[in-house]
């Protein structure tokens, strides 16, 4: 008698009647499709038209899609190979087998109900005591674009390039009316009198940097994703991408988010504050961010819907985070002094210490082992359902965790 256990692979029969006998019942994707099953997926109807052939259900899709992003995949292409052959991905699929084209395509055009579905996350998290509103910290990052920083522009160039290309559209028009007419020539007295009168007029003559100096990045236009910045890191270098915003409550529980291409973060103070309201139907007590998200008029703002806010300035933070002193402007403005005052306090400091505790540990999540490092998609709209199902994801795994 043998004393190896029975093998042979190429039997027709390799699972048992019931995944959870494999999986076991307690496992992420049970949770995930059991949650998804209890969201109104109504406005994925209402995207598509009386006309048309048959489509994989959104059920199926949002599944999938956000069991994959749990787990960091966040290629279409593995996305449809993994469910070919993970058991948990087949399970979610129902033994459908959609292909990356309409799996890309089911992301790319449910931008605002991937968008409720987050919201419809959140209602279900604070239903299970989690969201609470506390202390809210927000902060943002960078996230690189799916494009190539040496495909560039300048604004200058691109400029002439997009009249340039309605000079030849113009042209070409003219030749396809009459193909015999003047060929091989000028297009004529009327294309010359266009090129006179908009180049001159949108294409300026910019006086010459000095050599030693680059071009400033906000004169550079990426060709790849025109809509992708060159936005300012840690340590002082550029990525070509986006910033990515979120709140998180005390428990680690994303609460807001949205995607932005702007540079700098002081003006998302009070939108960071009205999507929390949004989204959770109340805003917060007590908010904390870092000097990036301080202005004056931020401090009145938070005083006048009298949220708690503790933002420092620059100065102030480089002395409450390096432990060192900074070289402090004069304090003439009340507004600044009574953000100083209020954070200087032991209760205020304290309170600080909390931000990086809460907010940081969700963006190394999500960067690191969700791989949200870089977008796929190409867009502001596109790489915004990107960041969604990220933090709809990110959601659902906690909500597993505390369940």
């Amino acid at each position: 008698m043998s004393r190896y256990r029975a093998y042979c692979p190429e039997q027709g029969y390799l699972l048992p009647p019931s995944v959870e006998s494999v999986l076991g019942s307690d496992h992420l994707c049970f949770f995930v499709g059991g949650l998804v099953e209890k969201l109104d997926l109504s406005r994925f109807d209402q995207a598509y038209g009386p006309v048309g052939g048959q489509l994989y259900h959104p059920s199926l899709m949002l599944k999938v899609w956000l069991y994959g992003y749990a787990l960091g995949v966040t290629s279409s292409r593995r996305l449809e190979q993994r469910i070919r052959e993970d058991l948990a991905f087949r399970y979610l699929a129902g033994g459908s087998t959609p292909d990356f084209w309409s799996l890309n395509a089911f992301r790319s055009r449910h931008g605002r109900a991937i968008n409720d579905c987050f919201t419809q996350v959140v209602e279900q998290a604070r239903r299970l005591g989690m969201g609470r509103l506390g202390t809210v910290a927000i902060d943002t990052t960078r996230i690189k674009a799916s494009a190539s920083p040496d495909k560039v522009l300048k604004l200058e160039r691109a400029q002439r390039a997009a009249v340039g290309t309605r000079i030849r559209r113009w042209q070409q028009a003219c030749d396809r009316d009459d193909p015999n007419e003047n060929a091989g020539g000028s297009t004529g007295a009327a294309v010359d009198a266009l090129a006179a009168a908009e180049v001159p007029a949108q294409l300026t003559k910019l006086p010459r940097p000095a050599r030693a100096k680059k071009a400033a990045t906000h004169d550079r236009v990426s060709i790849t994703d025109p809509e992708a910045r060159f936005l300012r890191t840690r340590g002082g270098r550029f990525v070509l991408g986006y910033t990515g915003e979120i709140a998180v409550s005390e428990d680690h529980l994303i609460v807001a988010q949205r995607l932005t291409s702007e540079a700098s973060d002081n003006a998302s103070l009070a939108p960071m504050v009205d999507l929390v309201a949004a989204t959770c139907g109340s805003p917060p007590r007590r908010v904390v961010a870092d000097s990036g998200f301080y202005s004056n008029q931020n401090v009145e703002t938070m005083e006048a819907r009298k949220i708690d806010a503790y933002v420092p300035d620059s100065n102030l933070a480089q002395r409450l985070n390096l432990r060192k002193p900074a070289d402090d402007l004069p304090c003439k403005d009340p507004r600044l002094k009574r953000m100083r005052d209020k954070m200087l306090t032991h209760e205020g400091r304290k309170i600080y210490a909390q931000r990086r505790g809460i907010v940081e540990p969700v963006f190394g999540t999500l960067k690191e082992q969700r791989n949200l490092r870089g977008f796929r998609l190409r867009s502001r709209h596109k790489v915004a359902i990107e960041f969604a199902l990220a933090a709809t994801a990110y959601n659902l795994t906690r909500m597993f965790a505390q369940r």
